[in-house]
């Protein structure tokens, strides 16, 4: 597994990162543990959850993900490079959830205890908070860089303009500045070509795409006459309306066809193919993939010694262009 450089700091990271999102809901404690057994003997040594993981739970189940991350981890803290992310609903008060400087202050020492370590080492905003002023936010995050508490700062789910607002907050102020950004990227979703990945490059901000299979729409295991396949996130609980709603339609079934004709005729598993699509963008850092199984991490990890020829790059272009504009899927 190859280490690269994590946008412009000097960490190193592997190419593959483990997302944990199924921890919890989709697979039990030693499901989980053992995934992430086969990721260490794969080579990963970048783990990525959030304190309201897992995926499709519910305020009951939000920080059982890093409960079991942090029993796994236990030992062995020091071989891996451990993201999380806060702002999801936390408790039932009104300031449970958020990017407030009390909920970050608050949300951070929920998931280190939670994580069993006493530093975090890229912590990440989930999505944007439009009631909080991003000054707000970069404050508390930059007193816990400050405190050894967090090591490096993130974005996820931030539009260009989001993220650009928020570097020259941090230019301006001399806060902490976001190192990373994490889209959702892949070949049936594409509209952060268009901005957000330019201005990555730019600024030379570390890139983690996730959801590079499209919820499992790219491992064609799921057929439209059939509907959703139960257990999948297209059915799981609160996510499942939101998968639904970004992939479960004609033209997203029509590409995945092509795809995986074009996966058969380059002798690639179409899950391979999908994650070396993303890889092979020059911007990206790092690659989320996550599992069910411990079995599921061989094809995508696979994707990391891939090479996709251009002839094909070219025609699976062809296949997803329109998923590059901001409206393909409405």
């Amino acid at each position: 597994m190859r280490h690269v450089r994590f946008g412009s700091t000097g960490l190193k990271v592997s190419r593959i990162c483990l997302g944990t999102a199924t921890f919890g809901v989709q697979c039990d404690e030693a499901a989980a543990h053992a995934i992430l057994d086969r990721g260490d003997e794969l080579g990963i040594t970048f783990l990525d959850t959030a304190d309201k993981y897992p995926l499709g739970g519910s305020l009951e189940t939000n920080g059982r993900t890093e409960n079991i991350v942090g029993r796994w981890l236990a030992g062995r803290r020091d071989r891996f490079i451990v993201a999380t992310k806060f702002h999801g609903r936390m408790g039932a008060s009104a300031w449970d959830a958020g990017a407030s400087r009390k909920h970050v202050l608050d949300a951070v020492e929920g998931s280190l205890r939670r994580l069993g370590t006493d530093y975090i080492d890229l912590y990440q905003i989930h999505r944007p908070d439009p009631e909080t002023p991003i000054e707000e936010t970069l404050g508390a995050l930059d007193d816990l860089v400050r405190a050894g508490k967090v090591r490096y700062v993130g974005c996820s789910n931030f539009l260009a303009y989001q993220v650009a607002l928020a570097l020259g907050r941090s230019d301006l102020r001399s806060l902490v500045r976001f190192a990373s950004v994490q889209p959702c990227y892949n070949l049936l979703f594409r509209q952060y070509e268009r901005e957000l990945l330019p201005l990555a490059q730019d600024e030379r901000l570390a890139v983690l795409p996730y959801n590079l299979l499209a919820g499992g729409l790219l491992s064609g295991k799921h057929r439209p006459d059939h509907g959703p396949t139960p257990g999948t996130r297209f059915t799981l609980g609160s996510a499942a309306g939101m998968y639904q709603d970004r992939y479960w339609n004609q033209r997203s079934f029509e590409a995945v066809a092509g795809i995986a004709d074009a996966s058969r005729e380059a002798g690639l598993a179409l899950p391979t193919l999908a994650a070396a699509w993303v890889l092979a963008n020059p911007v990206v850092t790092s690659a989320i993939v996550g599992a069910s199984r411990p079995d599921q991490l061989d094809a995508t990890v696979a994707a990391e010694t891939t090479v996709l020829e251009p002839d094909l790059m070219a025609r699976l272009d062809r296949i997803t262009r329109e998923f590059r504009r901001g409206d393909a899927l409405e």
